[in-house]
């Protein structure tokens, strides 16, 4: 809804709206508070958007929302689109299959990629999902990161490491 601030369409991030019949106490939603309490005092427009932070259009949208569908009208709504494909009890049921491990479902090595995330999904819940919709359930709904492994030699010996460290560095540096 162009540049201006405080209009209808921005997103929310997991916000409930309460039963009563004002307007969620969000910053945009204080904003329509104060600017129905001003609508119902009279006061022009222009100064209704000096008041509360936000373009005169916007101020001219809520009063015209106000007056066809009164305060509940001017409440945020949810976030449109298309429902995720799991549901909160599905999303339950992945994360507790994702935490026994990649290797209690058969793969050979303990870590998770996006591909083996998708097929333990399909396994457990019967639904596909792309490697996009696997990336926003890990890091958006499961609060999952991205984590790499390091890269170290399976031959590795960290106490000779220590050794070569204490000694033969200290000489190799003296120099002859």
């Amino acid at each position: 809804m162009g540049g201006c601030r405080g209009g209808l369409s921005t997103f929310t991030f997991g916000c409930r709206l309460l039963s009563s019949s004002v307007v969620t106490a969000s910053v945009g939603g204080a904003r329509r508070v104060r600017a129905v309490e001003l609508f119902e005092e009279g006061v022009s427009n222009a100064e209704i958007a000096r008041a509360v932070g936000v373009c005169g259009e916007s101020v001219r949208r809520w009063r015209r929302v106000w007056e066809e569908g009164g305060v509940s009208a001017l409440r945020r709504r949810a976030a449109t689109g298309r429902p995720p494909k799991l549901d909160d009890a599905q999303v339950e049921t992945v994360r507790a299959a994702l935490e026994q491990g990649a290797q209690a479902h058969g793969f050979d090595a303990d870590l998770w990629t996006l591909e083996r995330v998708g097929m333990v999904v399909e396994r457990v819940t019967g639904v596909v999902l792309s490697r996009a919709s696997v990336w926003r359930l890990l890091t958006g709904r499961l609060g999952w990161s991205l984590q790499r492994p390091e890269r170290r030699a399976v031959e590795r010996d960290e106490s000779e490491i220590a050794r070569w460290i204490a000694h033969e560095w200290p000489r190799i540096k003296k120099g002859p």
